[in-house]
């Protein structure tokens, strides 16, 4: 027997963004629609005829969060008949990472709220969205293996201690950090700055670094052979 087809297109996009105190966190909003309402979940929405998957999932993301991002990288699609109580919706998840002081959160249209929540302590999520989280956290501890990401999660000069930290909360275990920056610097794409870090500690504060993105590109060209 025929049936009418009767499948809903939506977007959700997982932000990852990284603090030095709470590790990797990740952007929520507070539902503001009737179902689920006052749950936390993932920022997205429907499909609009007139757009693209990815211009969905930024238009909802500034929407609803106030932020508004250039890049994000599709990251799975999830389809389970009875993932959405209201109808049966698919939905194209996306992903992305920025430094979470480079944007003021500002929640409107189906989000009452949004925040930051540290990936350890996330409250309960609307929809599949646990799952979806799940997901893009497991792509994102894979990629890092292989490819030198997070640098969008730092500032834009940073102490080398804030990067070993970083691919520390990353991957989920210790690294050898003589062996990290050796190899790191090696590659060139990082490199120090003339300026000091400003702390209160004992001894000489040790020199910035930053991310230097030709000379990644460059490398990229000529087949980098990134691997921790």
């Amino acid at each position: 027997m025929n049936q009418t087809q009767k499948i809903k297109l939506s977007v959700d996009a997982v932000v990852f963004g990284y603090s030095s105190e709470k590790g990797i966190l990740i952007l929520l909003i507070k539902r503001n629609s009737r179902t689920f309402r006052g749950s936390w979940a993932l920022p997205g929405g429907l499909v609009r005829n007139e757009e693209s998957l990815e211009e969905a999932a930024k238009r909802e993301l500034n929407e609803e969060t106030g932020v508004s991002i250039n890049f994000l990288e599709q990251l799975y699609t999830f389809g389970t008949p009875d993932r959405d109580p209201r109808n049966r919706a698919v939905s194209v998840a996306y992903y992305a990472l920025v430094s979470p002081d480079a944007f003021t959160l500002q929640a409107d249209t189906d989000a009452s709220a949004a925040d930051w929540f540290s990936i350890e302590q996330l409250p309960e999520l609307a929809f599949d969205h646990q799952e979806i989280v799940a997901t893009a956290l497991k792509r994102l501890r894979s990629k890092v293996l292989y490819q030198p990401v997070g640098f969008e999660l730092l500032e834009e000069k940073f102490p080398f201690s804030d990067l070993e930290n970083l691919y520390q909360t990353l991957l989920g275990y210790p690294i050898d950090r003589r062996n990290f920056r050796k190899k790191v610097l090696k590659f060139g794409f990082v490199e120090a700055t003339t300026e000091r870090q400003k702390h209160a500690g004992s001894g000489r504060p040790g020199f910035l670094f930053r991310f230097n993105r030709q000379r990644y590109h460059e490398l990229v060209e000529q087949g980098i052979h990134f691997e921790l």
